[in-house]
């Protein structure tokens, strides 16, 4: 795995965690509208993120590999990357 792809990897993880920190505080605070809005924006960041990320290197999941061979076999699992 390149510095490019490890770099990408980060920011969307980073983005990923946003997301659900702010999926966590709204089931207690429902009508915390900026709460709301940061909330949305970080998911549509992260989406744009995953797209990104899956033109460049590919599938993140097994279940968005399709096709033969299988793209996902040949990169490494998670416990061969350095972060």
């Amino acid at each position: 795995m390149n510095r490019e792809q490890v770099a990408a990897l980060k920011e969307l993880m980073a983005q990923e965690f946003t997301a659900l920190e702010f999926h966590l505080y709204l089931d207690t605070h429902p009508t915390d509208q900026r709460a709301l809005m940061e909330y949305n924006e970080a998911c549509r960041q992260l989406m744009v993120l995953k797209q990104r990320y899956q033109q460049c290197f590919g599938p993140l999941t097994f279940c968005e590999s399709s096709g033969y061979p299988w793209q996902w076999i040949e990169e490494p699992w998670p416990w061969q990357i350095s972060y």
